[in-house]
This record gives structure tokens, sequence and C-alpha cells, in this order.
């Protein structure tokens, strides 16, 4: 035995190394953070994958981000305006986009699956400084795709999804449902959303 630790002794230290990254480093990472997200999906477990993202900021980055481009950057009191009343809604709309995500998880549709294509150029992608992060890659259909997360208490979530407006035009084409809601500032509501019981 002493002998084959000798001979292999390379080896061993990286396989060491190897399993203490993985033990010890990985786990705290936000490329960690997506791999969960994406089994959280693939299992189809809604509440899971929910943690993983922070809803009312994700809805707060998005209806700023939309008033921000709806204004063209120069109009101040319109932006005003649009920002209170982004604040003022993002609750309710954080508790239905919530529901609409879990439920969709839940029945495995697919306007929420993660291809693994799409993981590995998030993770490949993936910039960190500090207890932020961002990645951005253009899928199959030629989207590109921005996301930022934070770490908040030791958890990495999603924290903004740029460009949320292609998204959610998306998600009401393939939802087939043209009927969507309009927020405050002007924007559609996910598709066939229902308000939280």
């Amino acid at each position: 035995m002493a002998r084959f630790a000798i001979r292999h002794l390379t080896a061993i230290l990286i396989v060491l190394a190897v399993a203490g990254w993985a033990i010890f480093y990985l786990p705290g990472t936000p490329s960690w953070t997506v791999v969960q997200l994406k089994q959280a999906i693939d299992a189809r477990n809604g509440d899971d994958a929910a943690r993983f993202v922070d809803f009312q900021k994700v809805v707060v980055n998005a209806g700023n981000e939309m008033v921000e481009d709806r204004a063209g950057g120069g109009d101040v009191v319109t932006q005003l305006i649009g920002k209170g009343a982004v604040q003022l809604f993002s609750g309710p709309m954080a508790a239905l986009l919530q529901s609409w995500a879990v439920r969709k998880v839940d029945d495995g549709a697919r306007q929420v699956q993660m291809p693994a294509a799409a993981v590995a150029g998030a993770i490949l992608m993936l910039h960190r400084d500090g207890d932020t992060a961002y990645t951005r890659w253009r899928d199959h259909k030629g989207r590109v795709w921005e996301v930022r997360m934070a770490r908040e208490q030791g958890q990495w979530q999603i924290v903004e999804v740029k460009n949320v407006k292609q998204l959610l035009d998306q998600l009401q084409r393939e939802s087939g449902n043209n009927a969507a809601a309009p927020l405050p500032d002007g924007s559609a509501t996910p598709p066939d959303a229902s308000p939280p019981e």
C-alpha cells in the first residue's frame, strides 16, 4: 500500500485537491447555484427552484429598466413617477411572478426549462466580483440573456434579468395568451398568471 501511495503521490494529491475544492469551495459559488437551479427545474420542484431567485428584486429591476426605456432616459418626471409605481406594485407583482414560476416548474413547462448548453454557456461566461456575479450568453434562438446574481446571507440568488421585456413578450407568445394585464408602465404581466391564493 505504501509503495502504491509513493508511486502515485502526484495523482493522489491532485485527487485530494479536486475533492477539497468540490467540497469546500464549489458549493459557495454562483456557478453551483446555476447547477442547483437547473436540477430543481429538471426535478419539477418549483419551490426549490424559487429559492434561487429574489423575485422582489427581479421585478423592481425589470420595472425600472422598462420605465427608463419608455422615458428614453430624458424625461426625469416620467422616470420618477414610473419608478414610484414600480415600487408600489413590486410586492404583488413579485408574488404573482413567483406563483407563476413555481407552477410552471412543477408542470414541467417548456418556457422555464434550462437546456444543458445554456447552463454550460452561462457558467463559462460567468463573471464574479465579490458578492455579485453576472453572466451573458446567446441562446439557440439568437436571444441575448444577461442575468445578474448577488450573494446575501451566504446564498446566491438571481436578482436581475436584463431585457426582461423580450422574455415577457416571448412567454406571452408561447403561452398563446394575448390578454396579459398591463402594468402601470404599460408592459405586460407574465402570461396566464393568476393571483396567489
